[in-house]
């Protein structure tokens, strides 16, 4: 069977990257009453022409009934006119100015699946299930997905401003943000006390995967005696890097997970192609309501193969798999034709993964919590910085250039507890992080038993 490549379209990012699709041409068989519907539409088409108060182009009544169509079948699937269709894909080819935000359609309201820290958005305090009502004082009720990521991204430094129905609150929320180019790192590591090994994964790059292990071999190497990998916030990305991080913890040949839809050969396995570095360690992985799309295949696999603890908030449940099919005119097709499963069979999409145990957090605190750990990161790349450049004082550009290692995975060590809750006060405690820590914990008193 030939090969297909996938573009799940469970998210769509205001960041900087490209996306691979699957371009196909597609029949569908006709039902006994196709004919009868087409001539319905002819009529109402001719009609149209022939009787409207003014003269319209039969491509744009043509165009308004594909959309309108499409539109009845989920907000994910979507019909694009040849010059939205250009534009898209010049869109993911280069680089463009965002805000940081990955957004979705839920409840046919435009919400934030999650702010991408260090950027316009996350600086601005914008929310996991924020919902955004207007763009630019124009409300999004009508916007396809495409076109709100549109209206929002711009060039770097230009402004936009955003009008936030938020929980709780009485009244909409006004945000002026300044584009800008948004730049992730990844994979964060840090050496907690106790041996246990810290990764925080931000975003299912294309190189997360190489990254996520050279991170645990550092770690392995500092002692590590159990790992906590941090999906918190992470709205997900590429679907083979989901399967590539399962990797390292399963054995080779088992299934991380699959996709299912009408027809057969939409229905694919993906299954982990090598022998993981340990598969012994003991294993927690933090989920929220802002872990999405490739964060709830990795959550579901580990789950499902019973190779780790799953704690936290049930994951956001964004799961469908989208087919791009360019059309005769030039323009284009976004359609729905999978959603993922987890290993046992269990459907993510508008479901998510429910922690195997629960801890509530308020988005208050997860927010004060992730700028004070920025801001800490900030402060000791600061330091180490000026202990370098201290050090390399005497180089020229050129050879500072080239030896910089800043694209290498760094471990950090935390000498307290207290440094790795950011205790100052009960509103910044992470208790999600203290709970998997003391899971941790036990697993090695029991062991020790």
């Amino acid at each position: 069977m030939k090969k297909r490549l996938f573009f799940s379209a469970i998210l769509i990012c205001l960041v900087v990257g490209s996306l691979n699709f699957a371009f196909v041409h597609a029949t569908a068989p006709a039902s006994k009453n196709i004919f009868q519907d087409l001539r319905l539409f002819s009529d109402v088409l001719s009609l149209v022409q022939g009787n409207y108060v003014e003269e319209v182009k039969s491509s744009d009544l043509i165009y308004g009934a594909i959309r309108g169509m499409i539109g009845t079948l989920d907000p994910y699937s979507q019909y694009m006119r040849p010059e939205d269709y250009k534009e898209m894909q010049i869109h993911t080819k280069g680089s463009f100015g965002g805000l940081g935000i990955v957004i979705a359609v839920k409840d046919n309201l435009l919400t934030i699946v999650s702010p991408i820290e260090g950027t316009p958005a996350f600086r601005a305090g914008l929310h996991t299930d924020d919902r955004i009502i207007k763009i630019d004082g124009e409300p999004t009720k009508d916007l396809t997905l495409e076109q709100a990521v549109n209206k929002m991204r711009g060039p770097k430094g230009t402004k936009v401003s955003i009008s936030i129905l938020r929980e709780g609150e009485d009244e909409l929320l006004e945000f002026n943000l300044i584009r800008d180019i948004i730049k992730i790192k990844s994979i964060k590591a840090k050496m907690f006390p106790d041996g246990i090994g810290y990764i925080r994964l931000m975003e299912f790059k294309e190189n997360s995967g190489e990254e996520m292990g050279k991170a645990i071999e550092k770690l392995k190497a500092e002692g590590m005696k159990s790992l906590i990998l941090d999906l918190r916030h992470n709205p997900g990305g590429l679907l083979n890097v989901s399967v590539q991080v399962v990797d390292y913890f399963i054995p080779k040949g088992e299934l991380v997970v699959y996709t299912k839809g009408r027809n057969a050969d939409q229905t694919v396995e993906f299954r982990s192609d090598r022998e993981p570095i340990d598969k012994n360690i003991p294993l927690v992985v933090l989920v929220n309501k802002g872990s999405a799309s490739a964060s709830e295949i990795v959550a579901g696999a580990i789950q499902d193969h019973h190779r780790g603890i799953i704690v936290g908030e049930k994951t956001f449940g964004k799961a469908s798999v989208q087919t791009i099919i360019p059309l005769s005119d030039d323009s284009g097709l976004r359609l729905t034709t999978a959603h993922y499963y987890t290993p046992s069979g269990r459907m993510i999409h508008g479901v998510g993964i429910t922690p195997d145990l629960v801890v509530e957090i308020s988005h208050g605190t997860q927010m004060n919590i992730a700028q004070n750990a920025q801001k800490k990161e900030n402060e000791d790349v600061s330091m180490e910085q000026s202990k370098w450049e201290e050090k390399h004082d005497s180089l020229t550009l050129e050879e500072k250039l080239e030896s910089s290692d800043e694209d290498e995975i760094s471990v950090r060590k935390s000498a307290t507890w207290e440094d790795v809750y950011g205790v100052d006060g009960k509103e910044n405690f992470d208790i999600q992080l203290k709970w998997g820590v003391d899971v941790l914990l036990a697993q090695e008193v029991y062991k020790s038993l």
